[in-house]
Formats: C-alpha cells, sequence, structure tokens
C-alpha cells in the first residue's frame, strides 16, 4: 500500500482505514518524515477504495505536535527552507482537510500544537477524559499560524485569541464545550464508538458525503486560501527569530526561556 511507510501504520478494516501515527517514544511528534509519510497516505486514501478515514496514536498520546529534536535542526536553515517546511505543514492539513471521505480522530493523551491541528481538522473528533488540547507555540517562541486558520473557523475570534495567545493546555471536556471536540467517552468505549461512528457514515451515500464535505470546503475557499498564504509567511519568518531560538533550545535544555525584551 503505497510507501513502506516507518512513522505511520495504515490499515484497513474492509473500507474503513486507519492511519496510526507510530512513534510513540516521541509521544508521535511529528518530524519532516512523518508529515511526509501523511501526506502520501492522504493522497493514497483519497485514490482508494476507502470510505471513512480514523487517525490514531499509538502509545500513550495522539500526537504531541512537531519534535523540536528535529525543529532544532531547521533554525539556521536558509529562509527558503523554512518556507518550504511551511509549505509542507500546511499541505498537510489541506489534504487531510480536503479528503473526500469522512474522518474520524481518536485522540487520547496529548493532541498538542500540531497534534490538535490534526484532530481537529478531522470531521469528527473523539476523545477519552484523559486527552489534552493546547496551542503552545507562542511558549516557546513560535507562532501557532497554520492552524490558526482552521481553528478560526471553528472558534471564531474571541476563543480563537483565547486558546492562542495564552498557549494553554485545555481537557477534553473544555475542547467539547467549545465545539472543537464531538464526544468524549471512556478509553474502553473509545474504540467501539469509533467504529460504531463508522459504521454509522458506511450507511450514507459516499457520493453524497463526499459532495457535501466539497460544498463546505468551497463556502470557506477565498477566505481560507488567503489565510494559509499569510500564515505561511509568518510562520517562515517566526523561524529566524531570536524567540523561537531561544524557546526551542530552552525547551531541549529543560529551563524556562530568557526573552529579549
Amino acid at each position: 500500500m503505497g510507501l513502506d511507510y516507518k512513522t505511520i501504520l495504515v490499515a484497513n478494516d474492509g473500507p474503513v482505514r486507519t492511519i496510526t501515527l507510530n512513534r510513540p517514544q516521541r509521544r508521535n511528534a511529528m518530524t519532516p518524515e512523518m508529515q511526509t509519510e501523511l501526506l502520501s497516505a492522504f493522497e493514497e486514501t483519497a485514490q482508494s477504495r476507502c470510505r471513512v478515514l480514523v487517525i490514531a496514536g499509538a502509545g500513550e498520546a495522539f500526537c504531541a505536535g512537531l519534535d523540536l529534536s528535529a525543529l532544532e535542526a531547521t533554525t539556521d536553515t536558509a529562509t527558503v527552507d523554512h518556507r518550504a517546511e511551511a509549505e509542507r505543514i500546511a499541505r498537510l492539513f489541506l489534504a487531510l482537510r480536503e479528503l473526500p471521505m469522512p474522518t474520524i480522530a481518536a485522540v487520547h493523551g496529548a493532541a498538542i500544537a500540531g497534534g490538535s491541528g490534526l484532530a481537529l481538522i478531522c470531521d469528527f473528533t473523539i476523545a477519552t477524559p484523559n486527552a489534552k488540547f493546547g496551542f503552545t507555540e507562542v511558549r516557546i517562541g513560535f507562532i501557532p499560524a497554520l492552524v490558526s486558520a482552521f481553528l478560526a473557523l471553528q472558534l471564531g475570534d474571541k476563543q480563537s485569541r483565547d486558546v492562542l495567545l495564552t498557549g494553554r493546555i485545555f481537557n477534553a471536556e473544555e475542547a467539547l464545550r467549545l465545539g472543537l471536540v464531538n464526544e468524549v467517552v471512556s478509553q474502553g468505549e473509545l474504540a467501539p464508538r469509533v467504529r460504531s461512528l463508522a459504521e454509522s457514515l458506511l450507511a450514507n451515500s459516499p457520493q453524497s458525503l463526499a459532495a457535501t464535505k466539497q460544498l463546505m470546503a468551497d463556502q470557506h475557499r477565498a477566505w481560507l486560501d488567503s489565510a494559509i498564504v499569510n500564515a505561511i509567511e509568518a510562520n517562515a519568518q517566526a523561524r529566524e527569530t531570536a524567540d523561537f531560538h531561544e524557546g526551542v533550545t530552552a525547551f531541549l535544555e529543560k529551563r524556562k526561556p530568557m526573552w529579549n525584551r
């Protein structure tokens, strides 16, 4: 099935496909390699006979966001490389949002920063009580540029400012109240509930589901396309700042950052 993936697992159960982020030792933090593999898997899925896609995480977390060890290696690269990094993340989020079949995120443990983005861009997000969400980029001198565009469509301006500017972690129940999560179920109920939801979606017309998703995507396309262009530029520029260098270094050294203000 496509590439011999190293950081994700792809499995089919009839018309339901599950893509599992598979770096449990790093809490499924995303590296450039994982992002590239996810893009390939999404592209292959879009052309497949899959009718429902589930995204899950191996081990104790869903996805802890970008792997900052890998991110550290980008702090000295050229501006063009920074832009390429941002463009890849944008393609990843857009590819997930524009898949023709319904998508379900099965979230347990941490879904942080880009991990929250993956979980919340899915059509349905089912979480366990121990799930944690947050857009923590501002804590390390980075900005939640790309995810902010998608979040604004879901939360609106005021609530988006709350979670993006504070960088705070919030639990599954708050995510449910905010409308970012569809349901909160016990850990033992997560897999059965995801399967039940998938089966209910399978009863619907696949052409109608794809057309409905396309219609909804088109309603926001002009605004989102413009927002993504601005977000890519902001993401690339943020990678060149002194705060970004200090924030990533402080995180890896397990100390508080010393902002130059």
